[in-house]
């Protein structure tokens, strides 16, 4: 598979897969879904251009810190979700923006809405851009950046899941 053979159809599926594995807390599965070197960022909304080693992001994880961040989330003593948020989220607007030999870039809207037990309802709005390997028989998420389009973000609580 190369990224010339890959269809904007292929990558939606993609990407709802990845939502459902997301959705239904199935982290492990998610996992299998990233490049060994993978990285998942949550700049500041105030620089979503922004370069994690230079700028203060929400998150700025690495392969092992995006591994560790899974083990602690599948922790049952994990306070920060325990309960579980419940999660669905709205993929749209998928657009294939660049490719280059086996790496396409790609970009889609979102809307997460979060359930959190004596928690009111929040909703996440914003746009994932993503680097995705098309090696082999499958693609793999070698870069997920998410931009975050509200500019008060106090409002919506703590990100303790995978946004």
């Amino acid at each position: 598979m190369s990224a010339v053979d890959i269809s904007r159809h292929d990558v939606e599926e993609f990407l709802f897969e990845e939502a459902a594995l997301l959705d239904e807390w199935r982290l492990d599965e998610w996992l299998e879904l990233l490049t060994e070197d993978a990285t998942y960022q949550i700049p500041s909304n105030d620089a979503p251009d922004s370069d994690a080693r230079n700028a203060l992001f929400l998150i700025a994880d690495d392969a092992p810190r995006i591994k560790a961040r899974v083990k602690r989330l599948n922790d049952s003593e994990a306070h920060a979700e325990s309960p579980r948020s419940r999660t669905r989220r709205l993929i749209a607007n998928v657009r294939i923006t660049n490719r280059d030999k086996d790496i396409l870039s790609v970009s889609a809207n979102f809307s997460v809405f979060r359930y959190r037990r004596n928690a009111p309802l929040r909703q996440y709005v914003g746009r994932y851009e993503y680097q995705l390997n098309a090696t082999g028989e499958a693609l793999r998420i070698a870069e997920r950046r998410v931009i975050l389009d509200p500019t008060e973000l106090g409002t919506l609580g703590a990100v303790s899941f995978i946004l």
